[in-house]
């Protein structure tokens, strides 16, 4: 069975460290006989040095790596309040070391609103038609019964109609808000009226199409008329080519059977002719 293995002393470590140090990793037998180490490792085998050494190496990675996974990163996450909620200040680090405090709800109200919340405060101002102002709250019930907004909707109302005061579109009297009176003016466009000299060139230039149509109907009949003749005497000639054809074939005939006539005569033979 051997001996039972002695645990390693402090002092056995560290004389092997010094040696892998000295000849390197691997060298076992070299430290072993190494009078600077072999008093403290002369109870050791060369294979108790390598497992030794393994068994430290792998310690100490683990513990590197577990000090790794105990310092995670810092994260720093925004922290978006609630609707009606107090406003919270997020610290975020910079570069410089100097922290910055942002409040959500001030950059949510100093934020741009979509063009289209423009529209709708002009509309809804548009219908009420008060003289005295229309407040807040009915311009925002006008506009929630018409259109979808969020919850928060009547506190970004209230900064945009601050903003359209500011930028001289609307209006504010004591009671709300209302539009411009420049606005309630509706430019109409004034009529073109028709030029009596470009009414005649276009009653001209009709009448000169007309007449153009006309006569281009005319000419077309007459070209139909004068094509249907020449295909009349076209027919015509081509049956008075197949009755001369016919002739000509008859004379030849006859031809044939007076010169059969005539050799027989001048042979001395007798025929009688039907």
């Amino acid at each position: 069975m051997g001996a039972p293995k002695q645990k390693w002393t402090a002092e056995e470590e560290e004389a092997l460290r010094a040696g892998v140090d000295k000849h390197g990793a691997g060298k076992w037998r070299t430290i072993q006989k190494d009078p600077e180490f072999s008093r403290c490792l002369a109870t050791r085998s060369n294979i108790d040095l390598k497992d030794k050494w393994r068994n430290m190496s792998i310690s100490a990675s683990g513990q590197g790596s577990r000090e790794k996974i105990r310092t995670p990163k810092a994260k720093v996450l925004p922290v978006i309040p609630p609707s009606g909620s107090q406003s919270l200040s997020v610290s975020a680090p910079h570069k410089d070391g100097v922290s910055a405090t942002a409040d959500p709800t001030k950059c949510s109200q100093e934020a741009k609103l979509p063009p289209r919340y423009t529209v709708m405060i002009m509309e809804a101002l548009a219908a009420m038609k008060e003289p005295n102002g229309s407040e807040i709250g009915a311009i925002c019930s006008f506009i929630e019964q018409r259109h979808e907004v969020p919850q928060n909707f009547r506190r970004l109302l209230s900064s945009k109609l601050r903003r359209l005061v500011s930028q001289n579109k609307i209006e504010r009297v004591q009671k709300g808000y209302r539009l411009k009176e420049s606005s309630f003016a509706i430019k109409t466009p004034t009529p073109k009226q028709k030029d009596p000299a470009n009414r005649g060139r276009v009653h001209s230039g009709s009448a000169y199409s007309i007449d153009s149509i006309e006569e281009a109907a005319i000419t077309a009949a007459y070209k139909i008329a004068d094509s249907e003749a020449k295909s009349f005497l076209a027919s015509e000639a081509v049956k008075e080519a197949e009755k001369i054809t016919k002739m000509a074939e008859e004379t030849q005939s006859l031809l044939l059977l007076a010169k059969e006539i005539f050799e027989r005569c001048a042979r001395g033979e007798a025929f009688t002719v039907a």
